[in-house]
């Protein structure tokens, strides 16, 4: 079998219309890395594969509301707001990341990378509980004012270590790959003697910024010294947060581990996440998960 005609079995829900609908965009993100790779393709045929994508997604996202609607499906309405966030604010973001850069390999696989995991993740995790095979992972759908203070606190903390301005690209961040990446996982012990973890996934071209400019050497390589430089840096991230939102008292840091990117994905599917976000800052990208 052509690797065109490979279909995982797993992505299959059980709803005709909608394991065909995810057939179909998984087959446009496969042109869309064919298009990325050619050095033939321009801006143009680039944009234009963009822009397919975009609309065959939401035209999805429409359809696939209006089938929870009449199934009369409890977990729509997050469900709904998983889809506006990928609509409203992560395809935006990643659309003007491709203009900023005239649609430049590295933006390019930017946005399929994201795709390409945010599919895979809403499809095994919010997908399949349409149908029953799975429980909904989202404990609580945290908006309004808690999203936006974490917010906030987020950008002015990234703008004081980083010097650079932040864009968020997604409030509902499912885990997918957007490059070549430091993960940690840093372990809190709470007053009330429950365990809480964030992890934190910067792109590698932002933590290589960082150290070479506290240094004033430029760097371009992942060794050892960056490394241990960039884990502090999660550790002053996570601890600038809590003290904007008044809530550093609480916790006391138990410890810290790199994680690759597969123990990640697994750690994130198994858990549940009160918050989970990703940000741009324009010379890299950076996660920021709340999880128990």
């Amino acid at each position: 079998m052509s690797k065109e005609m490979e279909w995982d079995e797993r992505f299959n829900i059980g709803v005709t219309s909608i394991d065909k609908a995810h057939r179909k965009l998984f087959s446009i993100v496969r042109k869309l890395i064919s298009l990325s790779k050619s050095e033939n393709n321009g801006q143009w045929a680039c944009a234009e594969g963009i822009k397919y994508f975009k609309s065959y997604a939401i035209e999805h996202f429409a359809d696939e509301e209006t089938y929870m609607k009449s199934i009369g499906y409890k977990g729509y309405e997050i469900h709904k707001r998983l889809h506006d966030d990928m609509r409203f604010k992560t395809l935006p973001a990643l659309e003007k990341d491709l203009t900023a850069s005239n649609y430049s390999q590295e933006s390019m696989h930017h946005f399929i990378g994201i795709c390409l995991g945010w599919l895979t993740a809403h499809i095994i995790i919010e997908d399949r509980a349409i149908a029953g095979l799975i429980t909904n992972k989202w404990k609580k759908d945290h908006t309004g004012e808690d999203i936006a203070a974490l917010e906030k606190a987020l950008s002015v903390t990234i703008r004081e270590i980083f010097q650079l301005p932040t864009e968020i690209v997604s409030e509902h961040y499912s885990g997918e790959n957007f490059g070549r990446s430091m993960i940690i996982r840093l372990t809190y012990l709470a007053i009330d003697h429950r365990q809480v973890q964030i992890f934190i996934a910067l792109e590698e071209s932002l933590v290589l910024r960082a150290v070479s400019s506290a240094l004033n050497i430029p760097l371009h390589k992942m060794d050892n010294l960056v490394m241990s430089a960039g884990r502090e840096l999660a550790v002053r991230i996570a601890e600038q947060v809590g003290i904007y939102c008044h809530m550093a008292w609480q916790y006391q840091l138990e410890s810290s581990h790199f994680m690759t990117s597969e123990q990640f994905r697994q750690a994130f599917y198994a858990g549940h996440f009160d918050y989970s976000l990703l940000f741009n800052t324009g010379c890299g990208y950076f996660a920021f998960v709340v999880g128990v």
